[in-house]
């Protein structure tokens, strides 16, 4: 019995795995566009803010 409980522990753990495995390959596609123009956003405020600073 005792080695049952031991076979059950890397059983397990490939079942754990194998869930993480398949969270960290999902399609993560759908958050691309918003961040992307969340980004463009952020470098057209930084390109405004170098411009008039008139701080050396």
């Amino acid at each position: 019995m005792g080695a049952l409980v031991w076979l059950l522990i890397p059983v397990a753990a490939a079942v754990v795995a194998a869930l993480w495995g398949t969270w960290a390959a999902r399609n993560r596609k759908a958050g691309d566009v918003a961040e992307l123009a969340g980004y463009e956003r952020f470098r057209e405020a930084m390109e405004r803010s170098d411009t008039g600073s008139g701080v050396s």
